[in-house]
């Protein structure tokens, strides 16, 4: 099996460190060319993730069950790997050498075996390499770490009392709660055709999902999702990425999520530049969340959901001066070039300074400590807080008053004398 579990001197070269954000100093002159490449790819093709209630194609209709990688994935990223071996055909060598190539992976099937299907596409054995006869597959490493223990690419990253708080106040944006006004009947009708109880603009890209993976490999849909209802459900699907990871207060947002994977591109950027020995390529398989992450944390995430075997490029070249820039591109379309990607404040050959100055904002210096939550209540919160303080108070004062005032109305009393009681 390629995968295997990342050990600890691998994934701190090249995932962890505790590297600085520094201006380099410039290298000698030399013809401009590609030093570094960082890859974050999304898995291939899948079954549902599940199936509502009243869907008529449970897990069962899955060869493999749910979330798992199909056939057409598995080609969707032989493919992708074969055109990443065309794009940097002179920069990677003829045939895989393990010093090159790191890749990373989250701890689910679909995307281990999406890194394994890329890598044979990418790095077919050659003669000296293959270990049979007319197989051109060999084994290469893919790293993961377990789910629970993953805090870089299974987005959104939690627990983060936070990034919860965020959401909570996107909840109570005009926006959202038009949006929710506005789709309120819809969600009601896909609701009753579902049986999912309670749905909401956050839940309902479950129900796209499930009805797209169907009608790509062409299980009947029910008369409900019409071409209208699935056109209305994928703008709703597209809706929760941006609830998650924008819509509001998207700076704060990324430095708790998208920013946490961007801090270790710009380390590994910062450390591919300042050292002549380095890997060429660093891979990462991962998911839709973690694309939408980084590029709206980015800024330049297009509104859709990425697709399948979606690829984001960052590629570090030294110019002919010897400084460094970094260019951007997005590969979601295989029948198209990628797409060159500028951020904000600089151009597409953006030099790596300025990136790295652009980008610190959205980089947490603690993320464990800004997940923290200053104060759990708001600002209704505390008032009502305040409100019920001062009428305990006022109460206790009452009471005092009252009880001052009985025991100044009540007459003196008198003591009783015995009989034979000496007078004076």
């Amino acid at each position: 099996m390629a995968a295997g579990r990342a050990g600890a001197a691998g994934l701190r070269l090249l995932v962890g460190g505790a590297l600085g954000l520094v201006l380099l100093l410039p290298r000698p002159a030399e013809a401009r060319g590609l030093r570094f490449v960082i890859l974050l790819y999304r898995h291939g093709d899948r079954s549902p993730v599940k199936a509502y209630p009243r869907d008529p194609h449970q897990e069962g209709a899955w060869p493999q069950g749910f979330g798992q990688l199909t056939q057409e994935g598995m080609r969707q990223h032989w493919e992708l790997g074969r055109a990443l071996r065309r794009r940097y055909r002179g920069f990677l060598s003829a045939s895989y050498r393990r010093q090159e190539v790191h890749v990373r992976s989250t701890d689910l099937d679909r995307t281990l075996m999406s890194a394994e299907a890329n890598l044979a596409g990418l790095f077919p054995a050659d003669a000296a390499q293959a270990f049979l006869p007319n197989v051109s597959w060999q084994p290469i490493p893919v790293h993961t770490v377990p789910e629970a223990q993953d805090k870089l690419l299974k987005f959104p990253l939690g627990p983060c009392p936070r990034f919860e708080q965020l959401q909570n106040e996107t909840r109570r944006t005009p926006e959202y709660l038009n949006e929710t006004a506005r789709n309120a009947r819809f969600l009601q009708m896909v609701a009753n055709e579902t049986g999912l109880p309670d749905l909401t603009l956050e839940t309902a890209w479950s129900v796209y999902d499930t009805l797209f993976c169907e009608q790509t490999h062409h299980l009947p849909l029910p008369a409900w999702a019409s071409p209208q209802t699935m056109q209305h459900l994928r703008r709703l699907k597209d809706l929760s990425f941006r609830f998650l990871f924008g819509m509001y207060q998207p700076t704060q947002k990324a430095r708790l999520q998208g920013g946490v994977l961007l801090a270790q591109i710009q380390k590994n950027l910062t450390w591919a530049a300042s050292v002549s020995q380095h890997p060429k390529l660093l891979v990462f398989s991962a998911h839709d969340t973690t694309l939408v992450a980084l590029q709206m944390a980015l800024d330049v995430y297009n509104g859709e959901q990425a697709p399948y075997a979606s690829c984001h490029m960052f590629e570090l070249y030294q110019e002919d001066d010897g400084n460094f820039s970094v260019e951007m591109y997005f590969r979601n379309d295989s029948t198209k070039a990628p797409w060159p990607l500028t951020l904000l404040g600089c151009s597409q050959r953006c030099p790596l300074p300025d990136f790295l100055r652009l980008t610190l904002p959205l980089v947490p210096e603690d993320w464990e400590q800004e997940c923290q939550v200053t104060s759990s209540l708001t600002d209704t919160e505390v008032i009502v807080a305040l409100a019920v303080c001062g009428s305990i108070l006022f109460l206790l004062i009452l009471l005092l008053l009252t009880i001052l005032f009985r025991m100044q109305a009540q007459p003196p009393g008198y003591r009783h004398v015995a009989d034979g009681e000496d007078h004076a």
